[in-house]
């Protein structure tokens, strides 16, 4: 992925303030999605992010979480930990991904009360 296309992801991403529509997938009902997570999704190829997320937030050490921090890591050789945090800079958990093709070095992604949202969106 090109230097220039990781900045202008960057910056639409962080056009998004709201919301006009919630998304979900049938294999994770009970929780939805928003249009800057949609934009992010099929812009970085990145719908494995919403589906592991979605998969992951109600293991033992996050269930009751209702206010989610999910930080993507890349590292140099294309593998990546996925930290979530209480909000309050807690590490509650931490995923080891062996590669990853997402474009930028990092991201912050909240899951607030089952949506999955980018922090501009709040």
């Amino acid at each position: 992925m090109s230097k220039i296309y990781t900045n202008e992801l960057k910056a639409a991403l962080e056009q998004f303030s709201g919301t006009e529509k919630y998304y979900f997938n049938p294999l994770f009902p009970e929780h939805r999605y928003t249009d800057g997570i949609k934009y992010l999704a099929t812009e970085a190829g990145a719908y494995w992010l919403i589906d592991f997320i979605f998969s992951y937030c109600e293991v033992p050490a996050l269930d009751g979480e209702e206010f989610q921090v999910w930080k993507l890591l890349v590292n140099a050789d294309e593998s990546a930990s996925i930290k979530v945090e209480d909000g309050n800079s807690n590490q509650l958990k931490e995923f080891r991904i062996p590669f990853t093709d997402f474009p930028l070095p990092q991201i912050e992604l909240w899951l607030v009360d089952q949506v999955l949202i980018l922090p501009s969106e709040y």
